[in-house]
């Protein structure tokens, strides 16, 4: 009896324990004894067999409704020692296993990757999973529990939308998305919130806090001119990584280095910023500070994601059962798409490739458009500039000083 092992890692997303009961139930059906490897690499890596255990049908064939992940996750990084991903092979050859799954995103699939050519003999699959959107497919293709994430989202920001417009504040919602913009876009034009800004707006490699600090600002006073007092700002987790270190303090790193965004406070910095300078200038405004993203990783996976995830499952299994191996498994237009891992990965950087937002999009200039901020045609008539100086409390020349930039009229 040949042996599929299952594993996922990286942070939770809404659909694994649907990819999971799909697959397993394809390869016992095929006659496949399956392995569920709690933890993702955590225990391989130790050469730990005792965290492994049999997937039976009965087992999973109602688990695709449940959020977070059957087989638990974790980060660990095989491939931070030469030794990781031999441990790994070694223990996943005492256990028999023929056939791997890994779900996770772009590190798991680097992992993987390395894996496919450690092992002879060893057929890999990875399915793509990231509530960050930011694997390497087509445009049109969303990544498993992102559209879950997006809805649980924009449901807790018109909450906080409600909250805002009730007590006349304004919140700064910092949302998951390390390098990539989209989740923080989806939840913002979905919910309608005041204004969205991610890291793919500034091209610079490092972007100064000031200019972040202005973007705010400019968009608590552009509306009160308009008569409100109150807003919600959402902000990519991603604005931070392009921020110079020193201006956030310490930084601690995960085990494939990535620094832990979630604990620079971005919110909090730029609430304090925005509050004394508006302070400053007599204009009292009160903003709360507020993380999202937690709360979406482990919801209960919608219709979209179950059925998506359910075709990822059932797809990754064929195509390692018909001789497939080193790809990635996608569903495009209802049809299977293997990506290999060579085309997966940056060149330059030796990891995989990052879909990020395109800015130059039809979808993001729709959804810039329905946001409030300053923009250059507000400089270029005379009546609204003159307002946006009265409720900023300045002169027309400091307001052209100060906030020029944000537009290019500086």
């Amino acid at each position: 009896m040949k042996t599929l092992a299952i594993l996922v890692g990286g942070g939770p997303a809404p659909g694994i324990n649907a990819v999971i009961a799909a697959a397993t139930i394809e390869a016992r059906n095929h006659g496949l004894r399956v392995l569920g490897c709690y933890d993702g690499f955590r225990w391989l890596v130790e050469a730990d067999t005792s965290h492994v255990a049999e997937l039976e049908i009965n087992d999973t064939s109602r688990i695709h409704f449940d959020g977070g992940s059957v087989l638990r996750t974790s980060r660990t990084n095989p491939t931070k020692t030469p030794e990781g991903v031999a441990t790994v092979a070694e223990t996943l050859k005492r256990l028999g296993v023929d056939y791997l799954i890994t779900i996770g995103g772009d590190d798991t699939a680097y992992a993987a990757s390395k894996l496919a050519k450690a092992i002879d003999g060893l057929t890999v699959a990875h399915v793509p999973k990231t509530i960050d959107n930011d694997l390497p497919l087509p445009s049109d293709i969303p990544t498993f529990g992102y559209t879950t994430a997006c809805n649980l989202g924009k449901e807790l920001v018109r909450n906080l939308m409600q909250d805002a417009a009730t007590t006349e504040r304004w919140f700064f919602v910092t949302v998951m998305g390390r390098r990539a913009g989209h989740l923080a876009l989806g939840i913002g034009g979905s919910a309608a919130a005041t204004l969205t800004v991610i890291a793919e707006e500034f091209p610079e490699k490092q972007i100064p806090l000031d200019r972040l600090v202005d973007v705010l600002e400019g968009a608590i006073i552009k509306r009160r001119m308009q008569g409100r007092e109150h807003g919600v700002a959402i902000l990519s987790e991603g604005l931070a990584e392009k921020l110079d270190p020193a201006t956030l303090g310490p930084v601690e790193t995960d085990a494939f280095g990535n620094v832990r965004l979630s604990e620079l406070e971005l919110g909090r910095v730029l609430k304090e910023r925005v509050q004394a300078s508006l302070k400053s200038r007599n204009i009292k405004v009160t903003i709360v500070a507020k993380e999202l993203g937690y709360e979406l990783r482990c919801a209960p996976p919608g219709a979209h994601d179950i059925q998506y995830c359910r075709s990822l499952g059932y797809w990754a299994t064929r195509f390692l059962l018909d001789g497939g191996s080193n790809a990635m498994v996608t569903i495009q237009a209802g049809r299977l798409v293997p990506i290999p891992f060579g085309l997966m990965i940056d060149h330059r950087t030796g990891r995989i490739r990052v879909r990020f937002v395109d800015i130059e999009s039809e979808m993001y200039e729709t959804l810039a458009a329905y946001m409030i901020r300053l923009r250059p045609e507000d400089f270029d008539d005379p009546e609204t500039f003159a307002g946006l100086a009265r409720a900023g409390h300045m002169s027309e020349a400091d307001f052209r000083n100060r906030f020029g930039l944000v537009v290019g009229r500086g």
